[in-house]
């Protein structure tokens, strides 16, 4: 018998729930924001993320009672990870750091995904835009509904590209330093944004040409790189590997696909 359960028919009912998320998020951004420390004085956490990520799965426990769940801030959740048919993985604001300094660019991130990873279904919202970004596998991806695509730039120097730092980069010397350094003289504009999920998101839409970083987790990837996927781009690890299975080792290049082979190169040169 065929799996009636269709990701697509999904859609609606996650972008809904994403939006209530955000008023979540946006009444605690309009409000003083306290933080708490989690691995180091750079990872925070806000009660912001807590009470939107307990909201989330709350939403999709009631839903997907059979399905697993893996939060940021919450562990895994819902049925048992290899009982579940399914897995969703969230991020409650992923860019805490801006949303505690009040810079307006985070963003909300829900994805469905196979037990082995598989990303079928990708939601970004950025609630201080009001901007969804959405994708199904197979169906392309859409900002507020409209269909997007990559970017045509062929050459890296003509590019404006995107990354970010892990949360022990100033204990770690693999802290993305050395990547960031080498594709200063190589590309148009180099940026730093803050969002994983948005700087795939913009990479989907034309916004950037490519983005790159080091250290993300499921939760901070999953909905963003589908997204990039479906707009026609191409998301792998520094390797150039699809991430087949479980094996990503958090090294995530996403770009409009023609500049890919140039930046794995930069990445790999050092």
């Amino acid at each position: 018998m065929s799996d009636p359960f269709q990701p697509s028919n999904l859609l609606p009912d996650i972008i809904e729930i994403a939006r209530e998320a955000g008023e979540i998020v946006m009444r605690h951004f309009a409000a003083p924001i306290h933080s708490t420390l989690k691995s180091s004085r750079i990872d925070i956490v806000t009660a912001a993320d807590t009470e939107t990520e307990a909201f989330i799965i709350h939403r999709l426990t009631a839903k997907f009672p059979s399905h697993h769940i893996v939060g940021e801030e919450g562990g895994g959740q819902g049925a048992p990870a290899a009982d579940a048919p399914y897995h969703w993985y969230v991020d409650p604001i992923d860019g805490t750091v801006n949303f505690a300094n009040k810079l307006p660019y985070f963003s909300i991130s829900i994805a469905l995904a196979t037990p082995d990873r598989l990303p079928l279904l990708g939601v970004v919202y950025d609630p201080t835009r009001g901007e969804f970004f959405t994708a199904v596998k197979g169906q392309g991806a859409r900002l507020d509904g409209q269909p997007i695509a990559v970017t045509k730039t062929e050459e890296l120097i003509d590019s404006v590209v995107a990354s970010g730092f892990p949360y022990d980069k100033q204990s770690n010397p693999d802290n993305n330093l050395k990547e960031w350094n080498a594709f200063v003289p190589r590309i148009r504009g180099e940026r730093r944004l803050g969002s994983a999920a948005l700087g795939m998101s913009y990479v989907a839409a034309g916004r950037l040409d490519g983005f790159w970083e080091k250290n993300l987790k499921p939760y901070d990837a999953m909905a963003g790189m589908l997204i990039a996927r479906e707009a026609g781009g191409r998301v792998t690890d520094y390797a150039g590997n699809d991430f087949p299975q479980r094996q990503d080792r958090g090294r995530y290049v996403a770009s409009n696909g023609r500049i890919h082979a140039a930046m794995l190169a930069v990445l790999q040169s050092v």
